[in-house]
Order: C-alpha cells, then structure tokens, then sequence
C-alpha cells in the first residue's frame, strides 16, 4: 500500500534510473526482423527503468527488487465484460479466476486451464486478465487462469504442485462449469508452457482423471541443461528475455536464489556423462539448420564439480524440465499444438520438443512467429499500441482451439 506514496518521494531516484537506462540502451540488441522495433524499444525501456529504479529502492531498504517489479507489472484492473461471466475462486486452496461465456450453447463448452508466464517470479491473474478473456471470448470456451505461488518465496515444485492441484479439482468439477470433459486443455506461456507440459506429463496415462484433449505451450522453457543453444546465443541480449535472465529465473525457481549463475550459463552444472545421456533429446544436432544461419558455434562441455550439481541436480526431473521425460510418457502425451519465435532465447526448446514429440506419434501443430520475440502474446494490446505479430499469435491459438 506504501508504493504508490514511495513512487512520489522517489521521483529523483526515477530521474536517475532513466538515466541509466537510456545509456544502457544500445547494450541491448533489436534486430531489424523484429515486428514493432521501435515498439518493443519503447517497452524495453520502461522495463528496464522499472528494474533500475526497484535496483535502487532495494539497496535503499525500502522494498525488494521483486516485489517492486510484481507491483509495476501487476497490471490495471478492468471493468465488467458484457460477453463473460467473471469469478474469483479457489480450487483446492489456489486462486484461481474463472471465464464463462454469458451466451447460451447447443453444448458442454471446452475448458481450458491457463498457467501464466513471468519466469515463476512475476504475474498474475490481473496481469494475464487481457489475454485470458481473449481466449475466452474468441473461442467460446471456460478459462480458468490459475495464481501458483511464485518464486523466490516458493520454490520448486510449489508452482507445479498448484497447477496441478488446481487442474485435478476442475477435472473433478467440469459439470458444474458446463464443460465437456472430452474437451478439456492445458495452456501457457513461457514459464507456464513450463507448467503446462509438467502437468498435462503427470496426468498422462491417469485413468482417475478425464483425459486432457490437448496442450497448448507457447515459447516454452523446456530444459535447464544447455543455456548455449543456436538461439541462446542467436537472441541472447533480444528484449524481453535475455539469456542471463532466463537462468536467472529457472534458479530462482529451484533453488530461490542465483548462486550458481555463472556455471549455468557456461554450462558447468551437470557432469558429462548425464548430458551425453541426454544429448540424444537436448542437442542443437536436433535443431534444423536454417535456424543456425544467425550464427552459432559449437561449445565444448564442460564437467562440473559435485558441489555444484549437488545444488542444481534437480534439473533432471521431468517436472521441472519436461524435455527430459523418458518415451514411455511423451508417447502418453495428447494433440499438442506449440508456439516458437524466432528472436527468442526458447525458441529452440519449443523445436526440441517438437520433434520429441513428433519422434513419439504426438500429433503436433506447430506455429512460428518469424517476426516475434518473446513475451509477445500478453503485449498483442499494450498500454494503448499493439504488436500485430502477437495477434497473430494469438489468433493460431484461438483457431487450433476451435478445431479441437
């Protein structure tokens, strides 16, 4: 409740934290091929002013670097939708918001469960509060958009455990939303893809539970072992993740902190021998080639130090990279339908996966944005300008939807 009154006081530190980031601006690559540059320049900069000015009221005392980012990100509250019955609830003790068409239908709807993206450490149902109405709209569908715990504060598997729990308890209850339970779909993006492919892995083969139709992960984080694939190092300073950040946050949700960082990213976190036993799924062998011409170079491994894998070992679980599921489970899998961009450091977790699964008899649809960078779907209607390409984006998912 103080931030708003801190805001005020602080409007020189804000001054200064422009400062910085105006000078820190042409660090920051935007390629040419990006839809809206200077749209996305223009975000970039309020984010990075966010960060510098949350930067400064840490050291200051006055409040974390985290919790000041959630706030700026938190997003304005919208009024009432003339077109969906709105509600928040909680399902198995997670907060949850569901959307309901207000028309009538010939029948039981299809139901959606929506995980949010941030990393695991930002957003929420206010902040995706756009897009899932969207969703709901476009596709006459019930949404269910869920508020995991995020990290630091919650580490792995907190986020998982309540995607899950959440997603059980609407399977349990799909009647009393009308929905068909032959149609039911798990979706997010980015850290939510993460959570989308983790649980829809857990339910597959459940015979307690309706089957899911399908999932929908739009530019997944799919694995924690190799921070040096083409497009880590093809988009590595693209806004609106960078490389760093992307390691930044899968630690945090591990282990709540970002000890290890520097290993992470030079790939000195997991022994030889377990990424040679990997390889066969997480290797840029498996990439197409057109997606090397940018610019990539081979990276020697390196072994790691028991100490640090001690710390970072549970990278190796499905649930919290679900590129590493064994076949038996990804042949469970049902109709997935993935998002990839190109100037985007997931990107080639998105392509990774895809071929696993097509690898396993999955039926996938694959959409690429060639213009889009990551992040794109939730700014499609930003602050009063859209970025057309996330439109786009998020048309292919309403569309494959209602194939479904």
């Amino acid at each position: 409740a103080l931030l708003p009154a801190l805001l005020l006081l602080l409007l020189p530190l804000a001054a200064l934290a422009a400062a910085a980031v105006l000078l820190g601006l042409p660090g920051y690559d935007i390629p040419p091929g990006v839809n809206q540059p200077a749209k996305l320049r223009l975000v970039l900069t309020v984010l990075l002013g966010t960060a510098a000015l949350g930067r400064i009221l840490e050291k200051t005392g006055l409040c974390s670097q985290i919790t000041f980012g959630r706030y700026v990100r938190q997003g304005r509250k919208l009024g009432l939708d003339p077109k969906l019955f709105i509600q928040d609830l909680q399902f198995n003790e997670v907060p949850v918001r569901v959307y309901q068409p207000k028309a009538t239908s010939d029948g039981p709807r299809r139901g959606i469960l929506f995980f949010h993206g941030g990393g695991w450490v930002f957003g929420s149902l206010d902040t995706y509060e756009k897009v899932c109405r969207y969703l709901s709209r476009e596709s006459d569908s019930v949404v269910v958009s869920v508020q995991y715990r995020l990290a630091p504060e919650h580490k792995y598997p907190a986020a998982y455990e309540d995607c899950l729990n959440a997603t059980q308890h609407f399977l349990q209850h799909l009647e009393h939303y009308g929905v068909d339970p032959a149609r039911v779909i798990v979706c997010g993006d980015s850290a939510g893809g993460n959570l989308a492919a983790a649980v829809s892995q857990t339910l597959a083969g459940r015979s307690d539970f309706p089957k899911l139709r399908a999932q929908i992960l739009i530019y997944p984080g799919l694995q924690a072992l190799d921070f040096n694939l083409p497009s880590y190092q093809q988009n590595r300073g693209v806004p609106l993740l960078f490389r760093e950040r992307a390691a930044f946050y899968v630690l945090q949700y591990l282990n709540g902190n970002a000890t290890n960082l520097e290993e992470v990213l030079e790939g000195s976190h997991i022994p030889v021998d377990i990424k040679l036993n990997y390889r066969k799924w997480v290797s840029p062998d498996n990439i197409p080639e057109k997606f090397k011409v940018r610019g990539y170079k081979p990276r020697v491994l390196l072994d790691c130090t028991s100490e640090v894998f001690e710390k970072v070992k549970r990278f190796c679980e499905p649930m919290l990279c679900p590129l590493l599921a064994e076949d038996t489970i990804i042949q469970q899998l049902p109709e997935s339908f993935i998002l990839t961009c190109e100037y985007d450091v997931l990107r080639d977790d998105g392509l990774l996966y895809k071929k696993r699964l097509e690898d396993n008899g999955v039926r996938v649809t694959w959409y690429h944005l060639e213009d889009g960078f990551h992040g794109i779907i939730s700014l499609y209607d930003y602050c009063g300008f859209s970025f057309p390409s996330g439109k786009r984006g998020l048309d292919s998912v309403v569309n494959f939807l209602k194939s479904l």
